[in-house]
């Protein structure tokens, strides 16, 4: 007996991107509806990305845009055996981070003094985090789009953190991560028994062992 093929993603694969694909849907629709309020939909806006170590660096590449950048990623998974089975289902708790990362530049203001870039990339981290913490908590993703899947979201903590970006100049970064406590099940591959094509029956005489009965069938489902 061998394991077929496991050509698939396991769920905590899938529901790290379906964090990214809610983010960044929304961040969208959020844009728009701005747009029609007057306000300044660039306000609303932020980028998305998985797995990145060092998303900061997309700023870089890209000082034009200004928005926040969101990195989503896994953190780690426990099992909890007393909900789980070991043939086929595991309740799993897993903790995904939602990393939010603001950067602004240090300038002078016309009226005097200058605009402090690390108060400013302080804020735009905060403003990144509350669109995330509120699209994710909202009612609509109770079950981030995977009712049945996920049994409970939760944050674990939020925490403001510095990136280290080496000599960065005028440039100002700062993060803040989302810890998302996310309650699921994973599943494993099943034994699918082999089809029956053969029978042999051996009727045996209690007494001394005896051969009473010997026949063999072809099985044709």
């Amino acid at each position: 007996m061998t394991l077929p093929l496991i050509d698939k993603n396991d769920n905590f694969e899938v529901i790290r991107d379906q964090i990214a694909s809610i983010i960044r849907l929304e961040t969208a629709n959020q844009q728009t509806l701005a747009a029609a309020a007057a306000k300044d939909p660039a306000l609303w806006g932020l980028r998305v990305f998985t797995e990145r170590a060092n998303p900061w660096e997309q700023f870089r590449a890209d000082d034009e845009d200004t928005s926040p950048i969101v990195n989503v990623w896994f953190d780690n998974l426990n099992f909890d055996m007393a909900a789980s089975n070991v043939i086929e289902r595991q309740k799993a708790e897993g903790v995904f981070n939602i990393d939010v990362i603001g950067f602004s530049v240090s300038a002078d203001d016309p009226s005097g003094g200058h605009t402090p870039g690390d108060e400013g990339a302080a804020r735009t981290a905060q403003r990144g985090l509350r669109l995330v913490r509120n699209i994710l908590m909202s009612a609509d993703y109770t079950y981030l789009g995977l009712r049945g899947l996920v049994w409970r979201r939760m944050p674990q903590a939020i925490t403001s953190f510095q990136p280290q970006l080496g000599d960065q100049g005028a440039l100002q970064v700062v993060g803040a991560r989302l810890a998302l406590r996310v309650e699921f099940n994973e599943f494993s591959p099943q034994y699918t028994p082999e089809t029956l094509e053969f029978l042999s029956i051996d009727v045996r005489r209690t007494e001394d062992d005896e051969i009473v009965l010997e026949a063999d069938y072809d099985y044709t489902p």
